[in-house]
């Protein structure tokens, strides 16, 4: 038993350390679990040979992950992405397959072989490529949104590659049928009515039968008993499947779509989702664990080689198929680099495809190694894209010259978005003239169509500014996207013309307090009032009184303008960087619970300056609704 300790303590604290220094390395957590098992494996020796038996185990995580995956699976979704999830999505995995299985044809490989790794590296990693577009900002750009649907289609394609893989069984590596079947014993034609029949029944039990269960389930009141019947829901269709000879998968990937649309599709996903993460972990982990050095060093130019090649196969039909459905720019080399490794999955087939004897155990490790290494690639196939690609289409798109500015305005406006366009107009409607900047073409141009006046260029440009008045202006507006830029720039204009008061947009808190440090006299964050307001409606629709409802969002606001200025001293007494330090999360309990408090008393003026323009509150209206029907 002590031994069992022993290694789950191992495994946990190599995932704990690792994992989170890899994200912060750019690497992602998927690269944190393989480099985990490296170093508790082959590196230190810390497991050995169980890593084999805990991988079975590990295994179930994909199982359950496939499961997530039908689960976000929505038909109308789907439609919607229809044209560039098989389009894009289909064409790749088909010609990146095909020209992969072509190279190795061609030095006289079995075509079983060669079809069997060109599927699994026409694949491409879901989890370090979604993850590294959230991290560089990159998710809303249209090259994402290309990567996104031929991962989509990718997820979706692992479940017919499971169901054809088995066929593609060699004999001589011997019998890929050594697991327990109820059928193994009829006759071809009697197994396929029984494999319809279980598909059929799952789909219909999925439709009718679970809805009754969760919600009996859920009026239990009873958390954990939820849990345990999601798990009973994912363990069973698996049982089920491996009982009539199929792919776990592949049912628990059918299961998920079915309940897609299930009132409790949220909470399956969120009761799933820790024992899905912490299995995949763990399957990574015994994958880096298993890893043969002795394979690397014997065949290095050989798997280096490989490696590169698949690159550079990945990146030619990206690229082309990107550019046939028109991306543009930037955006095709995105598609192109991003998707260019091969992926989590691949370590799955490989493995599956040892049980099922298509490859042999020794080239199925090879190639984890050359799965592996090209996983490790990918953050330097982004550097690529950011610092040689991007600046070059960046210099392009911006070689038209700034335009000529005509006028000098009260008011002087860098960024004209979303933000930017309704502190523009509330200004021109009042008479107020402004000068408008922005660096983005398109939405200059956009404005420009809107009759909405504004200049193409660069508010960094010092002679842009002083050319729109920057030295007799009153008021300088930062309303740019970019936050690093936008404090650059704060700082930039407090220091050269101080006598201009900037007003600035911040994306959240933090952001605020460095717009502060850089010199901003006024900030506002972007959601702060919508929210605000959306929580005064919140509280009117339930029952509060109008005017109540403004006291109480003057008090709220006023408190919180306190606690702002308060951790704003804690967090630079910190750092002055991106974290709070420990003692700024007690500072936050304790506002809350002063708001807590200020909400529950009644003001003693019962009025103020700001709120002269309501007429008086009418009698108890202190007293909700709910206190009416109570008393």
């Amino acid at each position: 038993m002590t031994e069992y300790f022993i290694q789950a303590f191992i495994y946990l604290l190599a995932a704990v350390i690792a994992v989170p220094l890899a994200k912060r390395f750019g690497l992602g957590s998927v690269l944190g679990y393989l480099i985990a098992g490296v170093v508790i494996g082959p590196v230190t020796g810390l497991v050995g040979d169980e890593t084999a038996t805990i991988q079975h185990f590990a295994e179930f995580g994909v199982v359950m992950m496939l499961f997530l995956v039908g689960l976000e699976l929505e038909p109308q979704v789907l439609w919607q992405m229809r044209s560039r999830l098989l389009g894009l999505g289909g064409l790749q995995v088909v010609l990146t397959a095909l020209l992969i299985m072509a190279i190795p044809l061609a030095f006289g490989l079995s075509w079983k072989m060669t079809l069997t790794v060109g599927l699994i590296f026409s694949l491409s990693s879901t989890a370090i490529v979604l993850q590294t577009f959230s991290e560089k900002g990159l998710s809303k750009t249209d090259g994402a949104k290309s990567a996104f649907s031929i991962l989509l289609f990718q997820d979706i394609a692992v479940i017919p590659m499971l169901a054809f893989i088995p066929m593609l069984a060699i004999t001589e590596l011997g019998s890929a049928h050594d697991t327990f079947t109820l059928v193994g014993h009829l006759p071809g034609w009697l197994y396929a009515v029984v494999v319809i029949a279980s598909i059929a029944g799952l789909i219909l039990a999925g439709h009718f039968l679970s809805r009754p269960l969760f919600r009996y389930i859920a009026e239990t009141g009873v958390r954990e008993i939820f849990v345990a019947c999601a798990l009973l829901l994912v363990v069973g269709i698996a049982t089920l499947m491996s009982l009539i000879g199929l792919s776990p998968a592949l049912g628990t990937f059918l299961a998920g779509v079915v309940l897609a649309n299930s009132e409790f599709r949220h909470e399956l996903e969120t009761n799933i989702e820790p024992f899905k993460g912490l299995l995949l972990g763990l399957f990574f982990i015994t994958v880096g664990a298993g890893v043969n050095f002795s394979v690397l060093i014997d065949h290095l130019g050989l798997i280096v080689g490989i490696t590169l090649g698949v690159i550079a196969v990945k990146v030619l039909v990206l690229y082309g198929l990107a550019t046939l459905f028109r991306a543009k720019g930037s955006d095709r080399w995105l598609v192109a680099l991003s998707l260019a490794q091969a992926g989590e999955f691949g370590f799955v087939l490989l493995s599956f495809t040892v049980q099922q004897n298509v490859l042999e155990a020794s080239l199925a490790q090879m190639l984890q190694m050359v799965v592996a290494l090209s996983m490790f690639l990918t953050p330097v196939l982004f550097i690529i894209f950011e610092k040689v690609i991007l600046p070059r289409y960046e210099v392009k798109s911006n070689s038209r010259e700034a335009d000529h500015i005509d006028e000098q305005g009260q008011v002087i406006i860098a960024g004209i978005g979303r933000f930017g366009q309704i502190v523009n107009r509330l200004l021109t409607a009042n008479g107020v003239s402004t000068v408008v900047l922005d660096h983005e073409a398109s939405q200059v141009d956009n404005m420009r169509a809107l009759g909405i006046k504004s200049y193409f260029g660069d508010a960094t440009r010092s002679d842009l500014l002083h050319t729109a008045g920057i030295d007799s202006a009153a008021l300088f507006v930062v309303a740019i996207d970019n936050r690093e830029e936008a404090v650059s720039l704060v700082r930039s204009v407090k220091a050269n013309y101080p006598q201009v008061k900037v007003l600035a947009r911040a994306f959240d808190r933090v952001h605020m307090y460095q717009l502060r440090l850089a010199g901003a006299d006024f900030i506002r964050v972007e959601t702060y009032l919508s929210a605000l307001e959306l929580g005064g409606q919140a509280l009117i629709d339930l029952g509060f009184h109008p005017f109540e409802v403004e006291s109480k969002k003057g008090s709220f606001r006023k408190i919180d303008a306190a606690a702002s200025d308060v951790l704003y001293e804690e967090w630079r007494s910190v750092s002055e960087g991106e974290r709070f330090g420990t003692n700024a999360y007690q500072l936050f309990k304790e506002f809350e619970e002063k708001i807590a408090t200020e909400m529950r008393g009644d003001r003693a003026d019962r009025h103020a300056d700001s709120e002269r323009s309501w007429m008086p509150p009418p009698k108890g209206c202190y007293t909700t609704e709910l206190d009416k029907t109570q008393s």
